[in-house]
Parts: C-alpha cells; sequence; structure tokens
C-alpha cells in the first residue's frame, strides 16, 4: 500500500506546480491577455461565424496534459474570435458591463487563496467583506443598516432568492398558489417568471398592469387591480417593479407603487439589476425615490458596476425572513453553530453552500479606484445615449421614448414595403458588418433597433462610429430592397 501511496503522489503532485512552473504558463497567459486588450480597439464587436467552436472538439480531454501554449491558440481561435466580443466597447446590445481588469485580478486573488465564503466561522474575512459590501448597496438604495443580503451569480439569481423568501414571508403553501396573485409589468425581465416557476410558483396568477407610453407601469391600474382581486376571493401577494427595464430602460414610478403595495400588504419587490447603481448619478437618484419603501431589491455590480459576468446582489429589508427562507442545519457543521455572535453567513441567507469569494472582484476595483471614475462613466454612458438619440433621428429614424437611462430604441421607416421587415434586414445587415454590435426588440407589433451603452470602454467615438455603421448598413439594405 505505501508503495502505491507514493506513486499516486508522485502523479498528483503535478496539480502543485512549482514557482518556475506557474511562472512560465502565467506569463503566457498574461502575454496572451494583454494582447486582446490592446487589440480591443480594432477587434469587431461581433463575429457571426459559430462554425470555429467545434474546433474544441478536436482536442478532447485525456490522459496527457497539452501545453499553455497550444490551448492559447485554440482558444483565441474557437472562443475568443467568436459571437459577441463582451469586453469591446462597440457591445451595445444588451446589458453588460464589459469586465474590468481589477476585478480579473480579485478573482485571480480568490482563486488562489481560496478563502470559502459561505460561512462565516471558515471564513470570517471573507464573509466580512461581502457583508460590507452589501451594506453599502443598502445605504445606497435607503435600506436600513439591519437588512440582509447576499452576493449571488447574477440577477437571475438574486430574483430567485427574493422571491423564495417573499413566499415564506407570507407563508404561502402550495394550496395557496392558484389563488395568489403577483402584479407586474410586461417589460419585467423574463428571470422572474423563471424564478416564479422554480420557486415552484408556477400556478400562481401573474396579474400584467397596462403601461404608459414610456412603458412604465401605471400605479392606478395596479391599485384598481388589487382591489377587483381581493373582491374577487383571490389573494394579492406580490408586486414587482423595474428600476430600469431591459426593453427600453423605463424606470416604473417606484414611489407610488410602493405605497399602494405598503397599503395592501403586498411583498414589494424591484428588480433593480440594470438601473439600481445609477443611484449614484445625481440627476437620476430622484427617479429611483421609492426604492427605500422595498421589501426585496435586486442590483447587478456586473452591470451598473462594470464587472465581469457573475456577480448580482439582493437585499431583503426584513434579515430573519431571508434567514428563515434559506437556513440550514447539519451534524457535521455543529462546530460553526456554536458560534453564537457570527455575523450572518451567505449559507443561511441564499440556496448556495459552496460560495466562491466573489467579493473580492468588487472589492478590489472600488477601493483601487475609488468611487469617483463610476459615478461619471454612468454619467457619461447617459449623455452619450441622449446624443445617440438625437443624431440617429436627424439620420431619419424614428425613435421611441426618450431615454431615461442608457437603452435607446429606434427604427427606420422605408418608403415602401413592411418596415418591420426592413429592420430585420437591417439589423441583420450590422451583425454582418461586426464593427459594432446591437441588437433588436419588439414594442407591441413594432419591431425595433435598441441599442445599450454600458460597458466602461463605450465613449464618443465609438457612438460615432455607430452612428456611421448604421448609417452605411441603411443605405446597403436600401439599395436592394
Amino acid at each position: 500500500m505505501i508503495e502505491r501511496i507514493k506513486q499516486l503522489e508522485a502523479i498528483s503532485r503535478r496539480l502543485d506546480p512549482d514557482s518556475e512552473t506557474r511562472k512560465q504558463v502565467r506569463n503566457e497567459l498574461i502575454t496572451y491577455t494583454e494582447r486582446f486588450l490592446e487589440g480591443l480597439p480594432e477587434a469587431n464587436a461581433y463575429n457571426d461565424d459559430k462554425a470555429p467552436a467545434r474546433k474544441l472538439r478536436s482536442s478532447p480531454i485525456s490522459e496527457d496534459p497539452a501545453t499553455i501554449g497550444e490551448l492559447l491558440a485554440l482558444a483565441d481561435e474557437s472562443v475568443d474570435s467568436l459571437g459577441i466580443n463582451a469586453a469591446s466597447a462597440g457591445h451595445l446590445g444588451y446589458i453588460p458591463g464589459g469586465g474590468l481588469y481589477y476585478s480579473a485580478l480579485g478573482d485571480y486573488w480568490a482563486d488562489v487563496t481560496n478563502r470559502y465564503a459561505g460561512v462565516a466561522y471558515a471564513g470570517p474575512g471573507a464573509v466580512e467583506m461581502e457583508n460590507m459590501l452589501l451594506d453599502w448597496m443598502a445605504e445606497l438604495v435607503g435600506y436600513p443598516a439591519d437588512s440582509g443580503g447576499n452576493l449571488a451569480s447574477g440577477g437571475s439569481v438574486a430574483n430567485l432568492i427574493a422571491i423564495v423568501t417573499a413566499r415564506d414571508a407570507h407563508e404561502l403553501r402550495a394550496k395557496d398558489f392558484e389563488r395568489s396573485v403577483v402584479y407586474l409589468s410586461e417589460h419585467v425581465h423574463h428571470c422572474i417568471d423563471k424564478a416564479l416557476r422554480v420557486a415552484g410558483m408556477g400556478e400562481c396568477i401573474k396579474r400584467y398592469m397596462p403601461l404608459d407610453r414610456n412603458y412604465r407601469m401605471i400605479p392606478a391600474a395596479l391599485e384598481d387591480a388589487i382591489a377587483e382581486d381581493r373582491r374577487s376571493g383571490l389573494a394579492p401577494w406580490m408586486t414587482i417593479a423595474s428600476a430600469g427595464t431591459t426593453d427600453v430602460g423605463a424606470i416604473d414610478p417606484l414611489e407610488q407603487i410602493g405605497l399602494i403595495a405598503k397599503g395592501n400588504d403586498l411583498w414589494y419587490h424591484i428588480d433593480g439589476a440594470y438601473g439600481a447603481f445609477f443611484a449614484l448619478v445625481d440627476e437620476i437618484r430622484p427617479k429611483l425615490a421609492g426604492m427605500e419603501l422595498s421589501d426585496s431589491i435586486v442590483l447587478d455590480p456586473h452591470k451598473g458596476l462594470f464587472l465581469p459576468y457573475g456577480l448580482g446582489a439582493v437585499l431583503v429589508k426584513d434579515k430573519r425572513a431571508m434567514h428563515r427562507a434559506h437556513y440550514y442545519s447539519a451534524n457535521y457543521m455543529q462546530d460553526a453553530e456554536r458560534e453564537a455572535d457570527a455575523p450572518s453567513s451567505p449559507a443561511e441567507l441564499s440556496p448556495e453552500l459552496s460560495k466562491h469569494f466573489r467579493g473580492l472582484r468588487l472589492w478590489l476595483p472600488l477601493k483601487l479606484h475609488g468611487l469617483a471614475p463610476f459615478r461619471a462613466c454612468l454619467e457619461e454612458k447617459l449623455l452619450l445615449t441622449r446624443y445617440f438619440n438625437q443624431q440617429v433621428r436627424r439620420m431619419g429614424f424614428q425613435v421611441g421614448p426618450d431615454p431615461e437611462l442608457t437603452v435607446a430604441t429606434y427604427w427606420y421607416e422605408p418608403e415602401v414595403g413592411d418596415t418591420n421587415a426592413f429592420n430585420e434586414a437591417l439589423i441583420e445587415e450590422t451583425h454582418k458588418d461586426g464593427r459594432v454590435f446591437l441588437s433588436s426588440t419588439m414594442l407591441g407589433e413594432r419591431f425595433v433597433l435598441r441599442l445599450a451603452a454600458l460597458v466602461f470602454r463605450t465613449h464618443l467615438d465609438t457612438i460615432d462610429l455607430t452612428l456611421q455603421v448604421l448609417g452605411e448598413c441603411r443605405d446597403r439594405v436600401l439599395s436592394r430592397w
């Protein structure tokens, strides 16, 4: 047995490379990533050729090791050159953050030290850092100091945590679901519907409220719907507002909705994954008044704070309700449970037990940069979106509602033919061009194009390039229309 152990040890020690080997692999990887970053200004924002991705299959997982050079070459061809380049200044189609470099270093740091951030007993410093960050966010949205929160993998899981907390806080059981009513907008993010289903509440009644001309929920209609449902013997349970919808960037009237929810004993949840961090900008903060009335709110650092994908946050005003919905107990954790004065552990406030130390990817850039460039970047993107909206209108495009945040909708009406079909052809033409990436959505029956400016690398030259690309692509489509 001893001989076999030694044989296995000799092989397993390969998993712990020495300093020189680490340095060699690290240097090659850093050289590759530096080349990627330096090449971003010339790189396309989109490449619609997906075929090279299949080449990954030509290098299957095997017993034999590969070199870092071979793997970087493969990834360069089959991963980093395909689809949407989310690090590009020209990624204007969805709502990413762009991937701060110091966040990448934070992830590297967290992975090397491998601190466990799920239980305070095991990782007191990691948990304290994450709780401190959540306290800062709570202060930003107007929550009390004793509220609860969790750093999740993104807005989808963060919304799920809030909905499960709301379900249990109202003591809803399966027999209640068919009578329970949730009030929301058709423009609420689709992860809300998914969260309801995952939480077992797919049978609850979803009441979609009418919207005003700027695609914001109408509070009077909400109040009427709650009253009518009560008269009909239903059980109004929850209302969900958006602080920045995905389609148009609309901010629902948060304060009015909050007062209605409180007056009718509904759980009030705000999905602020996209827009809540705009509270850092003095001009926008008044539009977000009412966030403090909510029972729970989601905000995504990987959107409004420009981090790489993989960090959303949920705050719940009543930490006890959050704990009741997500606590756990296990014999093997009895040592941790003896620490009665330990701070709140993330594992007791979310479904997640094996928790990555996500806090470092947020803490490090906030501390190294300070808040000033984050505020400036958010305000810059607001102004860039307004500038785009003005200029695209001058080019003969029709535009949607004035942007509240950093999403603008627009379309072109040809003199003949179907307008929707023309704009479908136009968005496809921009994707073939690839210098910038734009997206589309439906507003009612209208097919519209959509610009979402939230990559920190997006500046005035990017918007001017986007206008140029749109003009050239429109003219090419018109030439064959």
